[in-house]
């Protein structure tokens, strides 16, 4: 009895400790990211085109186990090329969002060099909210909001610097074909992307 009191003693002392404990740091995220529209038809293809995107990142982290939160408001530039079939000619497309990525992360410390090169894991959902016009409404509509989650990995360096990449896996459909060639297909798109930033946090 006397040592299960103990540790829950403990397990409360350290859920008290906890928020002193974490850190939390903002500061500034860039980088360049390649999208492409993946279709539930053959019939339409997608080649990747590079984009950008900016904004504030924020990061909440417990030191003592790794484990953190990080959330950005982002400016994304994205594009895709795609085509009808093999005769016609391809139809570019940018879009311009608001993304709000939440990531749960993972600090392995390491040893010695933690202060110089921390490698980190991440995942969480992304939620996009379109910003630019819907374009060439005569092929496809554009949906308003793009929700993708995101896998990745990245290195902390000299605890300042992250530089990271993710594969964001679309969730929802962000175009319908509305193309009268195929106005009885049920043809959807869902975007697929990887995404390199580099951010500073203070």
């Amino acid at each position: 009895m006397k040592v299960s009191k103990r540790i829950l003693l403990l397990a409360v002392v350290l859920m008290a400790m906890l928020p002193a404990m974490a850190q939390f740091r903002i500061g500034p995220r860039v980088g360049i990211n390649t999208t492409s529209l993946h279709f539930n038809e053959k019939t339409f293809d997608s080649d990747n085109r590079v984009g950008f995107n900016a904004g504030l990142q924020c990061e909440f982290t417990v030191p003592v186990i790794g484990v953190g939160f990080d959330a950005s408001v982002m400016y994304v530039h994205c594009g895709s090329e795609f085509g009808k079939d093999a005769t016609t000619q391809e139809v570019k497309k940018s879009t311009n969002y608001i993304e709000i990525p939440l990531n749960l992360k993972y600090k392995l410390g390491l040893p010695a060099i933690g202060k110089l090169i921390t490698p980190y894991v991440f995942t969480g959902p992304s939620f996009a909210f379109r910003t630019s016009k819907a374009e060439l409404q005569e092929f496809y509509s554009n949906k308003k909001c793009d929700v993708a989650w995101n896998f990745g990995f990245g290195v902390q360096l000299i605890e300042h610097l992250q530089i990271g990449a993710s594969y964001g896996l679309g969730l929802n459909k962000v175009v319908n074909i509305v193309d009268s060639d195929h106005a009885n297909a049920n043809i959807e798109g869902k975007n697929r992307y990887w995404t390199v930033t580099a951010a500073w946090l203070f």
